[in-house]
């Protein structure tokens, strides 16, 4: 989208916020457990904007909020974190129970809540109290029971603040799934074709642990921990390890903070984009608190209190993720001592069962080996106090320049992130946290055998971690990309996002004098891939030598990669970088009694091989001429079965679209419940992210997005795809889903005189007697 078109929508935004608003709907409601009046104010975009007499009251009312809007996914967040599906939905759910039991947080909960910002628990409590007092209201009748409780036959739960923070099995952490998938390549394999597997960073070769052998790990070795930390199926589809660590649809983000000197505004821009599986309702929940002692607005995901990034009067913050490694799948040899405890799950229509969960001294175990003998435990940072996910964000509420922003960094356990800062002062900074662990040897790529070789002595020092205050170029960007300053001392991970994202954004950003909000949100939709761009370069000057061949490099030759909805160039890039290109390069390059267990891989893993030349053998020219042509003769095939035989017919928007479906299938109920299909361009590669299945359907990407004036909040903007309510009925559901793809943002207010203007709806909340 052009930047002429960008401001119009924001001329007409403001022009809106000048004419005389629609009426405001006002309702009254008398709560238990508010201890003053307060208001929620529904902005016409579903936002709520909470105003209350405390800080306590802010978060109750924020939880009576969020249950309004997303009741049965929080619900169903909780149970499943906990354990408690089958109590709710039947004996299906037993074995997904047990693994979610299996890796909760079991430690000292005085020591979990020290952890946190020392007002934490009193303000998640509070959350939990406002979400169970809607559910008062459900049980009542003075709300609706929302539709898929009636269909599943079940009820909501009731909160307490430990249930949120015991839940790790949110914290996006790294990277056991790969370390298994590098030990099955490497039973029958060879070393020297991980860099076409997987590729690392910094580059180093793959070094086998002294006493493993990788063809000890079984094929089902993480069945229980991938049950343990997917999301909830209603159709008894397994999820399967490959799903979870395609490197095309890793879940990642973009976020970049501007300074002054750089600025269109003369203040610090801050933009972000977080990128998850998208879903409907999606991840993500836009709100703000205003209260005497505490104002913070922002996103973050509706079970959790506050927000996880976003800013308050002084600062702003961003997060995307930064690549830690904070696993590793420890091997036990037989004979190991290890720890039973029983626990009781309810079974709704059954009798109870009684599960065991084993933990060797560290680590719960997630499958034992019969014909051998031997257990495999996770052992993982979140076991520590303090790793609950977003949770030291509560630092950052109250932080009002970058040395308390530094206070949260320093507190940072999980997920492992990229945190930018922005001050109303004009500061701007990088500062990564999370938990790192420190390997007495090995470098966490693989699966490593039990003993003090490979034991973990300790956490680093967050202190100890990078920072970037105030860069003297003006800006700073991420994008999950290896970022780790040169000559850093301390191992932090080696599997990182490729570059594609940050190459066009760092492009964008750097060719900019002054950089606006308007451009923030242009190139938050940017829909050019550095990756194609590279690929087609590997095209000059080759001549093909079959038809179907030669028709796809005269498409393809002097594209500029711009993946658009309408672009037919981006329709056969993509199938080609998808499906053709790495089997065929796959097939050249690894013997075939060496790719057994190879698995899949990437474009962003074939190109690096590809261009140095150093895994083609003798001739590297005439083998990579190879792997191109016939890879492109099979794409040009894949396009035509898919789309026709005239490609000036062909789009990349046909095949890739956004259509979002809840996991649950409500009979006769369908067609109200599903958002799109509407043609999407970008892809996993651009800095739009959207990331495809095998399908080509949009699977992954920024389902809200965020452009913050710093000082001048009320000049922000968000969207927040398909809308920021779960329920069907509500005009909220689906509203956000079209300016969400065609690039388009609301308002996202601050000031009291603002939020009125957008108001749609308030509703005043008095303390019952």
């Amino acid at each position: 989208m052009t930047r002429t078109i960008f401001a119009a929508l924001l001329l007409t935004s403001a022009a809106n916020a000048q004419e005389a608003p629609p009426a405001v709907h006002t309702e009254t409601r008398a709560l238990p457990g508010l201890s003053a009046p307060g208001e929620i104010v529904v902005d016409r975009a579903g936002i709520p904007h909470i105003y209350a007499a405390n800080a306590r009251d802010g978060f109750f009312l924020q939880g009576y909020a969020v249950a309004r809007d997303r009741l049965w996914q929080i619900d169903l967040w909780r149970k499943r974190g906990l354990g408690r599906l089958a109590a709710s939905f039947g004996p299906a759910f037993v074995a997904q129970d047990r693994a979610s039991r299996l890796l909760l947080y079991r430690g000292d909960m005085a020591a979990e809540w020290a952890a946190y910002a020392p007002a934490a628990k009193t303000w998640t409590q509070a959350f939990a109290d406002g979400i169970n007092a809607f559910v008062g209201d459900v049980e009542a009748g003075r709300q609706p029971l929302p539709i898929e409780f009636t269909a599943t036959d079940s009820r909501p739960e009731r909160w307490q603040a430990d249930d949120i923070v015991r839940i790790r099995s949110n914290a996006l952490a790294s990277n056991i799934p790969s370390e298994v998938l590098r030990a099955r390549a490497l039973c029958g394999g060879d070393v020297k074709y991980e860099p076409l597997r997987r590729q690392l960073s910094p580059m180093r070769p793959v070094t086998i642990p002294k006493g493993l052998d990788p063809c000890s790990i079984p094929d089902n070795v993480l069945d229980v921990y991938m049950a343990g930390t997917s999301d909830v199926r209603f159709d008894g589809k397994k999820l399967v390890v490959a799903s979870r660590v395609d490197p095309d649809t890793l879940e990642g983000s973009n976020n970049w903070v501007i300074a002054p000197g750089r600025s269109a505004t003369g203040r610090p821009i801050l933009a972000n984009d977080p990128h998850r599986a998208h879903a409907v309702p999606n991840l993500r929940y836009l709100s703000h608190i205003d209260t005497p002692e505490l104002k913070i607005a922002g996103s973050g995901e509706p079970a959790l209190p506050g927000v996880s990034f976003g800013h308050n009067e002084d600062v702003a913050w961003a997060l995307t993720i930064f690549a830690i490694d904070q696993q590793d799948l420890v091997v036990n040899p037989k004979g190991t001592k290890l720890t039973e405890v029983r626990e009781t799950i309810a079974v709704k229509g059954a009798a109870p069962q009684e599960v065991v969960l084993k933990f060797s001294a560290d680590s719960p175990i997630i499958h034992e080996d019969a014909a051998s003998g031997r257990s495999f435990a996770v052992r993982a940072t979140w076991s520590k106090p303090g790793a609950s996910a977003y949770f030291n964000a509560s630092w950052a509420f109250t932080a009002k320049n970058w040395d308390e922003f530094l206070i949260a960094r320093n507190h940072w356990g999980a997920p492992p992130l990229n945190l930018l800062f922005a001050s109303r002062a004009g500061d701007i900074g990088w500062a990564p946290g999370g938990f790192v662990p420190v390997r007495a040897g090995g470098d966490g790529l693989l699966p490593v055998p039990a003993g003090k070789a490979h034991d973990w002595t300790g956490l680093l020092d967050a202190k100890l971690m990078p920072v970037v205050y105030n860069p003297a170029k003006g800006w700073f960007a991420t994008a999950n990309e290896f970022n780790v300053p040169e000559g850093y001392p301390h191992l932090l991970a080696l599997e990182w996002g490729d570059r594609s994202r940050i190459t066009r954004i760092n492009e964008v950003i750097s060719g900019k004098a002054k950089f606006s909000l308007t451009d923030a949100m242009a190139l938050q939709n940017d829909a050019t891939s550095a990756m194609a761009q590279r690929a087609v370069k590997l095209l000059a000057g080759l001549q093909g030598d079959t038809a179907a061949n030669r028709a796809a490099l005269a498409l393809l030759q002097g594209w500029d990669g711009h993946e658009g909805p309408d672009s037919a160039a981006a329709a056969l890039y993509e199938i080609w970088a998808a499906r053709t290109l790495p089997v065929s390069a796959v097939k050249s390059i690894v013997p075939q009694d060496k790719r057994l267990n190879f698995g899949r891989t990437s474009i962003g893993n074939i190109l690096p091989v590809l261009e140095d030349g150093v895994l083609l053998g003798n001739n590297p020219a005439l083998a990579r001429r190879n792997i191109l042509l016939s890879s492109l003769s099979i794409a040009w095939e894949e396009a035509v079965r898919l789309m026709g035989p005239d490609p000036a017919k062909w789009r990349w928007g046909a095949l890739h679209v956004a259509d979002f479906q809840p996991a649950l299938t409500i009979a006769g109920r369908e067609a109200e419940r599903r958002v799109g299909p509407l043609p999407i361009g970008g892809s996993g590669s651009t800095p739009m992210a959207m990331g495809s299945g095998p399908d080509f359907h949009l699977v992954s990407g920024a389902s809200v997005r965020v452009v913050l004036d710093v000082g001048a909040w009320d000049n922000s903007v968000a969207i927040n795809t398909p809308g920021q309510s779960g329920d069907p009925a509500s005009p909220h559901y689906r509203d956000l889903f079209p300016r969400w793809a065609a690039g388009q943002y609301v308002p996202f207010v601050w000031s009291r005189e603002r939020v009125l203007q957008e108001a749609e709806r308030i509703i005043r909340i008095t303390p019952a007697s």
